[in-house]
């Protein structure tokens, strides 16, 4: 007779890890529009659907394994040396390959307060322990993220521009924090938003890649049309490229995903379209509802941070524009932010409608 009390158990600290909480979608069938999840609110590039079409005549032959064809167009388009990147299953997937590269049990990452809530997950699940550092207006503090380093520290995460802040770093501080770190501490430079920031003072992480030794920078192509497709990238030094492509899938992106992904880093058309809709009606919801009742967190990216008056009114804000056929994204079980919520920044009409709604609601709330 077996004993149902044995079986095999996760490593120490698996369990408890909070799973990662998606944004809501609508029911089956429904009409409601999705602000959740920060996709894009055009579609993805014709280009990129076309290539992704015909990837339907090879589904019988394994893709090439290190992702040539994408990584080629990637460092055309990017000027980035191809054997200096690296493509993934999503961008998640690099940056859990970082993890176990370079963190284990008794290291430390650090992170800001209000960082993507990924990195936590990534980090306990290699044993190593997060130190999360408090944030100045919603913004990472580069002096607090230097203090929280100690000789246990491993790994700096960073995302630029923040989810689900929308807040940024300048080149200045970028480089400031990387001078403040010791050499054996990799700098993970998460700029997963890049497409969408109009901020003169911004720039890629790459350029401080290609300066040094300890720093990646890692981007992907969900928030540019292709979620569903599921394509990372990342580019770093030598020797960090060579330890993840030891560990990671040997066709960890698919052949379809490789073609659109090339496809869509080419139509820089398209990208451009993309980033002119989102500066425009980013820049108009967060003047439309900014005020004394609603603070709205000046964003770089394709979405915007909406503050309100306390959580029983994020609640109601939620809820209301639920029942109206907009899902927009709660914040405070995720990222311990209980009065605010995140709102893609989606279609004119979808933009005007929450607009509309949130303005009503302050008035009654």
């Amino acid at each position: 007779m077996s004993d149902d009390t044995i079986r095999p158990v996760p490593q120490p600290g698996i369990l408890d890890i909070a799973p990662y909480m998606p944004g809501k979608s609508g029911a089956p069938g429904s009409n409601a529009v999705k602000l959740s999840a920060n996709e894009s609110p055009l579609g993805a590039s014709p280009k990129a659907m076309e290539a992704f079409r015909a990837a339907a005549d090879h589904l019988d032959i394994y893709p090439e394994g290190s992702s040539r064809i994408l990584r080629t167009a990637l460092g055309e388009v990017h000027g980035i040396d191809p054997e200096l990147i690296v493509c993934g299953n999503g961008s998640d997937d690099l940056l859990h390959l970082l993890a176990q590269c370079y963190l284990g049990e008794g290291d430390e990452a650090v992170m800001s307060r209000y960082g993507f809530s990924v990195y936590p997950i990534i980090t306990r699940a290699t044993g190593a322990a997060i130190i999360m550092v408090d944030e100045d207006d919603y913004t990472a503090d580069v002096d607090a993220l230097l203090a929280a380093v100690t000789p246990k520290t491993k790994v700096v995460w960073l995302a630029n521009p923040n989810n689900p802040t929308g807040t940024y770093l300048p080149d200045a501080e970028i480089r400031r924090l990387h001078a403040g770190l010791r050499p054996d501490i990799l700098l993970v430079i998460d700029n997963a938003y890049a497409e969408y920031v109009t901020a003169e003072d911004f720039t890629v992480a790459a350029d401080l890649v290609a300066e040094a030794q300890n720093v990646v920078m890692v981007r992907t192509f969900s928030k540019m049309g292709l979620a569903a497709a599921r394509i990372g990238w990342m580019v770093g030094p030598a020797p960090i490229v060579d330890a993840i492509n030891r560990i990671r899938g040997p066709f960890n992106v698919n052949l379809p995903a490789q073609l659109a992904g090339a496809a869509a880093a080419r139509d820089v058309e398209f990208t451009a379209r993309l980033k002119a809709h989102n500066a425009q009606w980013r820049d108009w919801i967060t003047s439309e509802l900014d005020s004394n009742h609603i603070h709205v967190v000046p964003s770089q990216a394709n979405f915007v941070m909406v503050l309100f008056p306390d959580a029983d009114h994020a609640a109601l804000a939620f809820q209301t524009l639920m029942e109206r056929g907009l899902i927009v994204r709660e914040i405070g079980a995720s990222y311990g932010i209980p009065d605010g919520l995140r709102i893609s920044i989606g279609s004119e009409q979808a933009m005007r409608g929450v607009v509309g709604i949130l303005k009503a609601l302050v008035k009654i709330a």
